[in-house]
């Protein structure tokens, strides 16, 4: 079982979050404590009168900056419990941290495969006395592993797989609610895979069918940049009205992105992380006798996806691998000229010609043609967005080549040889 607490300044949004859902009856208000209730003994579904019940406590306390907690609970989608059973996993949870006599209001949440409950409550007691949160993390830690054994329930290895797992599948239009399945997709990669480019990020969001775009215009003379996000089919077509990446959030639009971007490309410049899949690409070259449909299946056998863009006359130009084991995407060029467009195209339009690729190479840094200074300035010249274009750019290559030719002076006049 997973917990995730957050802490917020506001009441009615943590609340009416979870409404909101019982309101599209994908999730029930199952139990509550020191909430105002029904004939039932459950809480009352009327949002004031769940409003009420926290007066008394914050207006004890009006210092503390986030007193809302909105903890989520997520048992294994393999575990089947009863409303009963997730009710008192709660009021158990609540007991462990130290919040057993506050109120709060639980919600059985049936929106994705994995059910899981929803509770919302304050960490300011009713003297405006506010519970300590130290060592918060390690209590939930030990809480949720006493919960496991206690209700037999499946022990959560990999929290982040078992968090995104019902959103990291394809988006389907006839499920419904297109624009929730685009943004829980995009919510779910976003933070959780590596890219570094613009072409790296949209390749792996084609493998849940969303398309990237980026826009760019002028709104008053004054120049903007934009993405939106489309659900597609299983081909690429687009099935859905552009979404603007403002309705999921800031943080997935162009600014919001080109950060994420940099700071990935920052962590890769100093080996934080490194590809483990050269040996996994060489051996699918090889075992496929240069038929793509082989090789991309060898390669979806060992949990990496292949995407390879085409121009109109049907050549490759851009090839980006999806390492989903270590949630990491590379485009062929960055692992080295073996894997470029150029030499898939020349693959899998010559059977018989089997390039000559070290299946045993070693995964050293970046082998792309350029040097990681040489790459940083050419980021700075075109902008993040641009670094990766799939495909021979004859401004790129100019510049790549002065960018070489004053590196060469400049060690020379060092007198360097």
């Amino acid at each position: 079982m997973v917990a995730k607490i957050n802490r917020g300044a506001s009441l009615y949004g943590a609340v009416i979050y979870n409404q909101r859902k019982v309101d599209e009856a994908t999730a029930r208000i199952i139990a509550g404590h020191r909430m105002i209730a029904d004939l039932t003994g459950n809480p009352d579904n009327v949002m004031q009168q769940t409003l009420w019940a926290f007066d008394s406590y914050l207006a004890a306390n009006r210092n503390t900056e986030k007193p809302i907690l909105h903890i989520s609970l997520n048992p294994s989608v393999d575990d089947n419990l009863t409303d009963g059973q997730f009710a008192e996993l709660a009021r158990e949870y609540m007991q462990k941290m130290g919040y057993g006599d506050q109120p709060y209001i639980v919600y059985l949440h049936e929106d994705i495969d994995r059910r899981h409950i929803h509770i919302v409550s304050t960490c300011v007691k009713e003297n405006g006395e506010k519970i300590s949160d130290t060592y918060e993390w390690n209590r939930s830690m030990k809480a949720c592993r006493e919960l496991e054994r206690k209700f037999g329930l499946k022990q959560v290895e990999d929290k982040r797989k078992e968090l995104l797992e019902p959103y990291l599948k394809k988006a389907d239009y006839q499920s419904g609610d297109v624009k929730k399945q685009v943004s829980n997709i995009v919510k779910s990669v976003f933070g959780t895979y590596r890219y570094q480019s613009f072409g790296e990020y949209s390749a792996l969001l084609s493998c849940f069918n969303i398309e990237a775009k980026q826009v760019k215009g002028e709104f008053g003379e004054v120049p903007y940049n934009g993405i939106v996000y489309t659900m597609t089919d299983d081909t690429g077509k687009p099935v859905c009205t552009p979404i603007k990446s403002s309705l999921i959030g800031k943080r997935y639009g162009y600014e919001g992105l080109e950060k994420r971007i940099g700071y990935n490309a920052r962590e890769y410049k100093a080996k934080k992380w490194q590809p483990k899949i050269r040996n996994e690409i060489a051996l699918a070259m090889h075992g496929c006798r240069g038929n793509r449909e082989e090789f991309v299946r060898l390669l979806a056998d060992k949990g990496i996806d292949a995407v390879f863009r085409e121009n109109d006359e049907g050549r490759i130009y851009g090839a980006t691998f999806i390492d989903h084991k270590n949630r990491e995407v590379y485009n062929g060029s960055r692992l080295g000229k073996e894997f470029s467009a150029n030499a898939f195209e020349r693959l899998f339009n010559n059977p018989d010609n089997i390039p000559n690729v070290d299946a045993h190479m070693p995964d050293i840094g970046l082998q792309s043609g350029f040097s990681s200074d040489m790459e940083s300035a050419i980021e700075q010249a075109f902008g993040i967005f641009a670094m990766e274009q799939n495909g021979p750019d004859p401004q790129e290559e100019a510049l790549a080549r002065r960018l070489q030719r004053k590196k060469k002076k400049k060690r020379r006049s060092r007198g360097i040889s």
